[in-house]
């Protein structure tokens, strides 16, 4: 008789449907596991959206009679025993370099998803997962370039989620290795164990900052439009008319006091329900490494765990707007390969003092160790030129045409653009300290970027006309990951040049050769 396979060290066996022989007498056989039933009866809650007109209907229509009860509780049994046949249905396995996903409701279908295509695994716990000690495992494949997961696990236990990812993660690694070491006729060496480090836990004070950001700022007047979006699409269906936001419009057009008064309650709203949806989102955020990945969990109702691959981070990214600069306070990102999502999933620290940024980017990521080159000075007279003449041209127009108040406007944004234009050349700078290029720029946020050298595939030296008559030029180094390319905005001619062949002297260095 066969001895069975014995599991690899630190993998436990899958919760799989149990024994089930293997086809073939195959020892490399693994049983397919399920989802835990507790999903059907999740299933059903999230169908009462789409259940509820219709059983709205029949209960009003019909009243309380027998019927309507009957034809009420069908629909609700029919839900459950939908869920149950979709979880009876469904199965999943890891079975040696893929994942397979396997659905046979009418006919059966399998996905394939090869292990060494997984760029990482997100695992989130929704409200009403939470309350049954589930989640949902999404793997993110990198194919679909919208962020959009490949595969997906609705309703597996938590234990089991961190298994799948660790279990997804560390064969992809595997993989990779195996396939390099085949390519080069050498095996793959095994990895060594990592315990896991927490970098930071961010403390309930500084997610004070978090309307600093503006991203949240604005999340009243989001809150309204969506209440009068759904007021304007179910309006006649509860009883209100789709025309009660014109009415209501109206009214308060002839009452400009109360309408002023409706905008300074929203306006005050802004930072309190900013603050507060900050919070929601960004709760008990913490940035650990497990085993060879940076792990970022987060969320007070959802909480979200999201896993980069270490050896797929390629840089980081630090952004902060103006009031933040005030605050010091900074937000980071990961440069990753491959990462669909990358402004949400590649987020390892929210708002927080700009020097626990930089310490933890260090740490987590790699440091930068050279302060940055400033840009000429023909650079800031084109941040200052881009930034007023929109306002000067707002203005002429508004007094050209006998709009004294657009031209007043127009000044006073042509004013304020003298202060961002001199911003906005003061964040400009590049440098590179032999193992990471930096660069930065802009202002409402200004963002810099520090990537690895060797995650730079290529450059692109760009001119336009009015930068040859200024005698300046961009440089963007083309990466990989992220963005896909990262800029040094209006340096000089020379100096641009110099910065891409400091970095890539065996790419740039024969063409300025060939010139000389």
């Amino acid at each position: 008789m066969t001895a069975p396979e014995p599991t690899p060290a630190g993998e436990e066996p899958a919760q799989g449907t149990g024994g089930e022989p293997a086809p073939g007498g195959d020892p490399l056989w693994v049983p397919p596991s399920r989802l835990s039933p507790l999903v059907i009866l999740i299933d059903p809650v999230r169908m009462l959206p789409s259940l509820f007109l219709p059983l709205a209907g029949v209960l009003f229509f019909g009243g309380l009679s027998g019927n309507s009860i009957i034809w009420a509780a069908l629909a609700i049994v029919g839900s459950v025993a939908y869920a149950a046949v979709r979880w009876a249905t469904f199965t999943y396995r890891v079975a040696g370099d893929r994942l397979e996903l396997t659905r046979s409701l009418v006919s059966r279908s399998v996905k394939t998803i090869p292990l060494d295509r997984v760029r990482g695994v997100d695992v989130t716990t929704p409200p009403m997962h939470r309350l049954f000690g589930l989640s949902v495992v999404r793997i993110d494949t990198g194919a679909s370039g919208g962020g959009k997961q490949e595969g997906e696990l609705d309703g597996v236990s938590l234990p089991e989620a961190e298994r799948l990812r660790e279990v997804l993660l560390r064969r992809s690694r595997s993989v990779r290795g195996e396939s390099a070491g085949a390519a080069q006729g050498t095996a793959a060496a095994p990895e060594a164990p990592v315990e896991e480090r927490v970098y930071l836990r961010v403390p309930r004070r500084w997610l004070l900052y978090g309307p600093l950001s503006g991203a949240f700022l604005f999340a009243p007047f989001v809150l309204a439009g969506g209440a009068i979006g759904l007021v304007i699409q179910w309006g006649n269906d509860l009883g209100f008319g789709d025309d009660l936001p014109i009415t209501v419009g109206e009214w308060l057009w002839h009452r400009p006091f109360l309408l002023v008064a409706i905008g300074v309650v929203l306006v005050l709203a802004m930072p309190v329900a900013g603050g507060a949806m900050y919070m929601i989102f960004n709760w008990n955020f913490t940035l650990r490494r497990r085993d060879a990945s940076l792990v970022a969990e987060r969320g007070l109702i959802t909480r979200r765990s999201v896993a980069l691959e270490h050896a797929r981070i390629r840089g980081y990214e630090i952004a902060d707007g103006v009031l933040e600069r005030r605050a010091k306070v900074a937000r980071l990102w990961a440069i990753v390969t491959g990462l669909g999502d990358s402004r949400t999933r590649g987020q390892l620290l929210p708002v927080t003092p700009r020097a626990s940024v930089e310490k933890v980017a260090g740490e987590a990521v790699g440091p930068f160790r050279a302060p940055l080159r400033g840009h000429p000075a023909a650079a800031r007279r084109r941040r200052l030129f881009r930034a007023v003449a929109p306002g000067l041209a707002v203005a002429a127009a508004g007094f050209l045409f006998g709009w004294a108040w657009i031209g007043l406007l127009g000044l006073v944004a042509a004013a304020l653009g003298v202060f961002l234009g001199l911003d906005r050349y003061r964040s400009l700078g590049h440098a590179y300290d032999g193992a990471r290029l930096s660069v930065r720029s802009g202002s409402l946020p200004r963002t810099r970027a520090v990537v690895e050298r060797r995650a730079v595939v290529g450059w692109t030296i760009r001119q336009t006309w009015f930068q040859r008559r200024a005698r300046v030029l961009t440089v963007i180094a083309g990466v990989g990951a992220g963005s896909g390319g990262y800029s040094a905005i209006d340096t000089g001619e020379e100096q641009g040049v110099a910065f891409a062949a400091e970095v890539s002297p065996e790419w740039i260095t024969p063409f300025l050769e060939r010139r000389t």
